[in-house]
């Protein structure tokens, strides 16, 4: 009898720790995180600004990716396609709006990213497997030779001009940009579109069986991870002072931002940013020392990974091969130090 009364402190209780958990706690990791890196810049050199900058936007490209793609077991090959289409929409209205706020373009860029997936998801999204990967590689290739025919033959151009901005200011928007790509991919694994997008992923004739609108869900996730794969995409072209169809619609960076993806481990959100500061590190190093087998190297990386880590690096060291490996070897370690200091005494 006097446990009824307890039951509303009960739930009240209940109720702000879900809160807390799933909402609080994450945005305030977010605005320490956004503090931290806007912070950055006045302890470091110039080309670490830069580094990060290009390390920044792969986490923004390889988060976006996965957050959709690894549950829903659907793999695009089109990220190239958005990107460029954000950095054209970015140039076009730079050009047309030169007072217009940066955030504003952003906007706008990631918003036309997010029209062209919608319409993509809206046709395409019933077809599975390497159909769709297929559909989506040529999609990008379509807007890269289309952008050229048009510039050569109807504005008798070859690419455009961006007024550049400071690398500090390009940096800050980036990490800002990542900062909300990570925690609208944490939320949304953590919500009922997550859950329903990775139940499509495991079965979509089980999940339609159960209430699940599997095109709603497909397509909305599609949509939102776009937008910030374009945006993303405009804000690196204020770092270019020339962009063109080529350089845009670049098809590497759909391997690269795959390859980050893979070797980071697409089960767990911290893999996507683990292979994409990896990677990024790596390929930099790699450029700079040998141009002519960067690439070379990085695909033998890829190799290496697929054949011996295919969970990646985040599902290696979660996994329970690398628990049992840590406790032997910290075992071992410790009766080396037991006979050590036998052999002592």
């Amino acid at each position: 009898m006097q446990s009824l009364p307890q039951r509303p402190y009960k739930h009240a209780k209940n109720a702000v720790v879900s809160a807390l958990k799933k909402w609080i706690l994450p945005m305030a990791a977010a605005a320490l995180s956004t503090g931290i890196f806007i912070g950055v810049p006045r302890f470091t050199a110039p080309y670490v600004i830069v580094l990060m900058t290009s390390i920044l936007m792969y986490v923004v490209l390889s988060v976006s990716w996965t957050v959709f793609c690894a549950p829903s077991q659907y793999f695009s090959l089109g990220i190239a396609a958005f990107f460029g289409v954000g950095i054209y929409t970015y140039a076009i209205l730079a050009s047309a709006l030169p007072s217009a706020p940066l955030p504003l373009l952003l906007f706008f860029a990631g918003i036309s990213s997010s029209i062209l997936a919608f319409f993509v998801g809206l046709t395409t999204l019933r077809i599975k497997g390497m159909y769709f990967a297929i559909f989506t590689f040529g999609l990008s290739e379509l807007l890269r030779h289309f952008v050229m025919w048009w510039e050569v033959n109807m504005t008798g151009t070859v690419g455009r001009w961006i007024a550049n901005l400071e690398d500090v200011i390009v940096y800050r928007y980036m990490a800002i940009l990542a900062v909300v790509t990570v925690l609208i991919a944490y939320l949304l694994r953590r919500s009922r579109y997550g859950l329903a997008l990775r139940s499509i992923g495991d079965g979509e004739n089980a999940s339609e069986h159960v209430g699940v609108n599997v095109s709603a869900v497909k397509i909305a996730v599609f949509t939102g991870s776009c937008f910030f794969t374009g945006a993303a995409g405009a804000l690196i072209a204020t770092r270019w002072t020339y962009i063109d169809a080529d350089f845009a619609f670049d098809p590497i960076r759909n391997m690269f931002t795959i390859m980050m993806s893979l070797f980071g481990g697409m089960d767990l959100l911290v893999g996507p940013i683990l292979g994409a500061v990896s990677i990024g590190t790596i390929s930099d190093v790699v450029l700079a020392r040998l141009p002519q087998v960067s690439r070379l190297l990085l695909g033998l990386l890829l190799v290496i990974v697929v054949l011996f880590i295919p969970q990646g690096l985040a599902g290696f060291f979660s996994s329970r091969r690398w628990l049992s490996l840590r406790a032997r070897l910290k075992k071992e370690g410790s009766e080396r130090g037991f006979h050590g200091r036998g052999d002592q005494g």
